[in-house]
């Protein structure tokens, strides 16, 4: 778990000038990965600039996005990513026994073609850096050719890939009393 060692948290009353001079909403520069990507400004805008677009003004299906998000937690051992979307994804109503099933997801029987398609897109990226032409198609027929809809799939798949390293790699640790690894303590391997 993130111990705030690397780079510290800023103060609340630092953090909320920051934020507001650069525009991030007051709620989202309370959370620890913001106290500590303020201390440079415009690449904290930019963040955020982007969850906005991602998160309350995407076209993809807010359900599949959870699922990628949760994905690519599991894959990289962010346990801030997962305790974070963990939480959005049960605000969304997404069932936690699909939260639970992208730890292995090809097993999972009763996901459909949707799921398989946007769930091995993002694993292909994380290993390979790109979607392979066939995973490209399934994607494709998942969501009925949308370009825009596509554009978002691979926009979201890099944006949480870069917050994994960002919290990963700064040491991000989890708002005080939020518990890791929910719903079971279960890490990956």
């Amino acid at each position: 778990m993130g111990s705030g060692k690397r780079i510290a948290m800023l103060g609340l009353t630092d953090t909320r000038k920051r934020a507001a001079q650069c525009g991030i909403p007051e709620a989202m520069a309370e959370l620890s990965v913001f106290r500590i990507a303020l201390h440079q400004p415009g690449v904290a805008a930019a963040l955020n600039g982007l969850l906005g677009a991602l998160l309350w003004r995407g076209v993809l299906d807010a359900r599949l996005r959870e699922l990628i998000i949760m994905r690519i937690a599991w894959a990289t051992g962010s346990v801030y990513e997962w305790t974070q979307h963990w939480r959005v994804a049960r605000l969304l109503d997404v069932p936690e026994r699909d939260l639970l099933a992208v730890r292995d997801w090809p097993s999972a029987t009763y996901f459909g073609d949707a799921e398989r398609a946007v769930l091995a897109a993002t694993d292909e990226t994380l290993r390979d850096g790109t979607i392979s032409d066939k995973t490209w198609a399934a994607c494709e027929r998942a969501v009925d050719a949308d370009a825009a809809v596509l554009v978002e799939l691979v926009a979201a798949i890099g944006n949480w890939r870069l917050f994994s390293a960002l919290l990963r790699s700064l040491d991000v640790p989890l708002e005080d009393g939020v518990d890791e690894w929910p719903p079971d303590g279960v890490r990956p391997s």
